[in-house]
């Protein structure tokens, strides 16, 4: 059976309802999986390094993680 790993659907993620433009989910991720280079931004993945905890998805409040 494949890794489980974390993906986003920019469709769904609305950093601009986050808590000042900042990514709910980004500081919840201990492997730094999920980064945000500035406020208002979308978050970048790197899909290499998720674990496939599920911290992420838990975190965003408009369910544009899930894991696959």
């Amino acid at each position: 059976m494949p890794k489980r790993m974390a993906v986003v659907d920019y469709s769904r993620c609305q950093p601009r309802e986050c808590d000042h433009g900042m990514c709910l989910a980004v500081p919840k991720c201990r492997n730094r999986v999920l980064t945000q280079e500035q406020a208002y931004e979308m978050p970048d993945l790197n899909p290499a390094m998720c674990v496939g905890c599920g911290v992420c998805a838990r975190a965003c409040p408009f369910e544009a993680i899930r894991l696959m």
